[in-house]
């Protein structure tokens, strides 16, 4: 009864999480024509470039997307494979050690 009354004022906890992961992952998937685009050295130099943003003051969670979808087009032109979205938000947990 309590969790019923709890849940009717609050809204389900894991219907939130999974909103607030999805909006990361989103922003993920919103940059893959900006990576798609770019050539293989252009990709590649991106790794300094958020090493950069990280020793200027930024922190992994701005990184983030851009990480995620850096990686995201470096797995398709490697291996021929992207990662699915439920994958990139799996990847958004793991980093939020939940």
């Amino acid at each position: 009864m309590a969790n019923k009354l709890i849940t009717a004022l609050f809204g389900d906890y894991s219907k939130k999480e999974v909103k607030r992961v999805k909006k990361i992952s989103n922003k993920v998937l919103a940059l893959e024509d900006k990576y798609q685009a770019m050539e293989d050295k252009e990709l590649t130099a991106q790794t300094a470039i958020l090493k950069e943003r990280l020793a200027n003051g930024e922190t992994l969670d701005d990184i983030l997307p851009d990480a995620f979808a850096v990686c995201r087009e470096a797995a398709w032109r490697v291996l021929g494979m992207k990662h699915f979205e439920v994958q990139i938000i799996g990847g958004i947990v793991l980093h939020q050690g939940r």
